[in-house]
């Protein structure tokens, strides 16, 4: 028997008919009608005496009114404490994040994990993902939104569709502004940032191609706020994915897409075979779901 056609069975019996019963049910005459059926057969027995006004219950009927009462109380407690159990699931689930375009979806994932385990609260570590995956490594971040190239060999993902685009800060007015976009020849002669990180130094040493070695680098730093801040001082041009871009002060600093155009994609990571806490397991389920892609 199952728990749903029990439900069914209940319903009948008390509104002494098929057709009042479907119409609280919100399912057609015929398909209840055939699901009663069904479980008479199943049991051997028959349960409902059909009259011409009304129906009433045999005896074996009777019997199992009572028992399928017992049994959706039960049904019912259960559901009830396994939700209040969820609702009991706290705790702190430490993020770790670069300034990425990803990051826009994160707030959404936040909150709909947020409504339904209220008493859980997040931590975010903005760093580098080299610096993040450090952290993961010693257990100090549970989930990381990396920048791709990063070797996530020991860990399990999810790879983000929304491709993170490389471009070029500079100060507001700049001749740069007149381009639509910028090209290696470009910037083969203007004081550069370029982002710390040794894999990605590796990467836009590929699209520089025969400028590189020769390119006047007079910063390198970890995040492009930091090296924003430069070129709103006129001091260099910074090379950084587009995700500070929302963050700018538009007044001051503005920025073109490299060309050709260089992307990069990002992944939501962790440890595998971390020991985590039952937050952070509700977590990454949450993001499996939410996300609906396949974890590598």
């Amino acid at each position: 028997m199952e728990i749903r056609v029990l439900r069914y069975f209940l319903t009948v019996v008390r509104e002494e008919s098929i057709t009042k019963a479907s119409e609280v049910l919100h399912i057609t005459q015929p398909t209840l009608s055939r699901q009663i059926a069904q479980m008479e057969e199943e049991l051997g027995v028959r349960l409902l005496n059909r009259g011409s006004r009304k129906i009433t219950l045999t005896n074996e009927g009777l019997l199992l009114r009572r028992r399928a009462e017992e049994i959706l109380q039960l049904v019912d407690k259960t559901e009830k404490e396994l939700i209040e159990q969820e609702e009991q699931i706290e705790g702190r689930i430490i993020i770790g994040c670069g300034e990425l375009a990803s990051a826009l979806l994160l707030p959404d994932l936040f909150k709909s994990f947020h409504e339904r385990y209220p008493r859980v609260t997040f931590d975010l570590y903005t760093a580098t993902a080299d610096n993040v995956k450090d952290r993961m490594d010693r257990g100090l971040v549970d989930v990381g939104l990396l920048l791709e190239p990063i070797d996530i060999e020991k860990y399990d993902f999810i790879r983000l569709n929304m491709r993170e685009k490389w471009v070029v800060f500079f100060p507001k007015g700049d001749s740069l502004s007149e381009k639509e976009h910028i090209t290696a020849k470009d910037l083969s002669a203007l004081p550069l940032i370029l982002p710390r990180r040794m894999s990605v130094q590796s990467e836009l040493a590929s699209w520089f191609g025969r400028y590189y070695e020769n390119l006047n680098i007079m910063f390198t730093s970890n995040l492009s706020t930091n090296s924003i801040v430069m070129v709103s001082r006129g001091l260099a041009y910074a090379v950084a994915v587009e995700g500070s871009m929302p963050f700018l002060d538009h007044s001051k600093v503005t920025y073109r897409p490299l060309y050709p155009p260089l992307t990069a994609t990002s992944v939501l990571a962790w440890k595998r075979g971390q020991p985590f806490s039952p937050a952070v397991m509700k977590f990454i389920s949450s993001l499996k779901c939410l996300l609906g892609i396949t974890v590598t």
